[in-house]
Formats: C-alpha cells, sequence, structure tokens
C-alpha cells in the first residue's frame, strides 16, 4: 500500500516545536508524508516560518497570514508591513492566510468590524498575487461565507470549517474544506466529512493543537484524520490518501511528486 500524505495546515512556527522542530519534520518524512504546510498565522513569526521553509525546501511550505483572533494586539501597519513582505516573497508563499473571522474569541462588534476589514485585505491579497486563500470562520461561517462571496473570492480553503448546515454552500462555490482530529469527536465535523465530496476535502492537524489527552499534536497525526474519514465516507482508506493528497497537491500549487 502507498501512503501519499499531506498535512495542509499546521504550525511548525509555534514555540510548542522550538526544543525538536528539525526531529519532528525528520518523523513526518519517515513516516511517510509527502509534504507540509504551515501556517503563520502572526506578523512576529513570518522571519521564521521563512527560516523554516527555507531549510526544509521541497518538504515543508508556508501559507502566510493573520488570525482573526490577534485583531486586538496586532496594529494596522503592522498588517500593510506583513501584506508587504507577502508581496515580496511570492516565491516563497503558497497561499494567503489564515485569515477570516472568529468570533468565539472576540465578541465585541468594534473588534468584529475591524476583523472584517482585515479579512477583505487579506482576500484582495490573495487575488493580486494569484494565491489561493486559506480561511479561519470560528462561530462566524455565515458572515464568512457571505463576505468571501461578496469580495468575490475564488480559490479557498475553509479550514476545519465545522459550520455542516453550510457545507453544500461551500462546495458549490467550488472551494475545499480541511479537517483534523476533530472529527474524532465533534458530530458537526463528522456530518461535514460525510457530506463533502472526497475532491473537496484535504486533510490537515492544526498542531501543535488537538493532540490527543492535551498532548502535543503533530502532522504524523494525519494518519488518524484519514483513517476517521474513510470510516465515516465508508470507503478505502488509500482511497482517503490518495484523493486528499492530490486535493493538497493542487490547490497550493506544490512542486512535488506523489507517485499516485
Amino acid at each position: 500500500m502507498v501512503i501519499s500524505l499531506i498535512d495542509s495546515h499546521c504550525h511548525l512556527e509555534q514555540k510548542d516545536f522550538s526544543q525538536d522542530r528539525d526531529m519532528v519534520i525528520e518523523k513526518c518524512r519517515l513516516e511517510g508524508l509527502k509534504a507540509i504546510v504551515t501556517c503563520c498565522a502572526h506578523p512576529r513569526d513570518f522571519d521564521l516560518t521563512m527560516q523554516i521553509v527555507e531549510k526544509h525546501k521541497g518538504f515543508v511550505f508556508a501559507t502566510v497570514g493573520s488570525h482573526p483572533e490577534y485583531v486586538k494586539e496586532v496594529s494596522s501597519d503592522q498588517i500593510e508591513a506583513l501584506i508587504r513582505k507577502i508581496i515580496q516573497n511570492g516565491s516563497k508563499i503558497n497561499a494567503v492566510g489564515e485569515a477570516g473571522l472568529d468570533y468565539y474569541w472576540i465578541r465585541e462588534e468594534l473588534w468584529r468590524q475591524k476583523q472584517k476589514e482585515e479579512f477583505a485585505q487579506f482576500i484582495h491579497l490573495a487575488q493580486e498575487v494569484k494565491k489561493p486563500l486559506v480561511v479561519h470562520a470560528r462561530d462566524s461561517a455565515p458572515d464568512a461565507l457571505n463576505f468571501l462571496e461578496q469580495e468575490g473570492a475564488e480559490r479557498v480553503l475553509m479550514h476545519m470549517f465545522g459550520a455542516n448546515h453550510l457545507t453544500k454552500r461551500v462546495v458549490e462555490n467550488g472551494w475545499n474544506i480541511s479537517l483534523n482530529t476533530i472529527v474524532l469527536r465533534s458530530k458537526r465535523h463528522r456530518k461535514v466529512a460525510r457530506d463533502t465530496p472526497l475532491e473537496k476535502i484535504l486533510l490537515e492537524t492544526d498542531s501543535p493543537w488537538l493532540g490527543d489527552s492535551g498532548r502535543r499534536n503533530d502532522p504524523t497525526s494525519i494518519k488518524i484524520v484519514a483513517k476517521e474519514i474513510a470510516e465515516i465516507k465508508k470507503i478505502d482508506l488509500q482511497e482517503v490518501w490518495t484523493a486528499c493528497a492530490r486535493n493538497a497537491m493542487n490547490f497550493f500549487g506544490l512542486p512535488i511528486s506523489l507517485r499516485l
């Protein structure tokens, strides 16, 4: 059996990996992963993310944005500076994001409006640099989808999408959905996995978060996600590995061979 796995969304720049980051990446190679897409979600982590990508060229790829959770601490000037860096380093970046709306952590309407302003900036940036867009929409899916449609977003990945009642709408827009270990315990996310066509699903871990029993997660848990999706959809595990890896490769434009 050929294992072709790509973690389409993790956070290797986080301090949780600071002591053994290279060892974790080597572990991923040894366990059959073909690529890792790491997400720089805060302007302060941009330089480290670029260093990781350069050191592990051809295996680790990057998306860059500003997580909406940080809207209160990241200034408009920092957002503008980050956008300039994304434009200047376009050849090293495979997607814009994660960006979006987070109504779980941000409750005040003033700051939610600020999130929308920043979200619009990143949507337009993705269009300008002709990169796909990775979207975070926690407890905000209706507004996020409305916003994406209004702004004409086309190449979209809804990261860790859990609004199962809106799955059909995402698919009809031609967008993709990525799922992680949350499908092991969330009925809503299991329904998303069930109802999303396999050709629109990417596998992710969002590591270092979402580990079992509070332990640190890492990209190798992608295997658990693939197995669970195979069981939910009642299809062969090899089919999930193959399709989801191809989906990630095509969405991010990864210059790798999967030998599928």
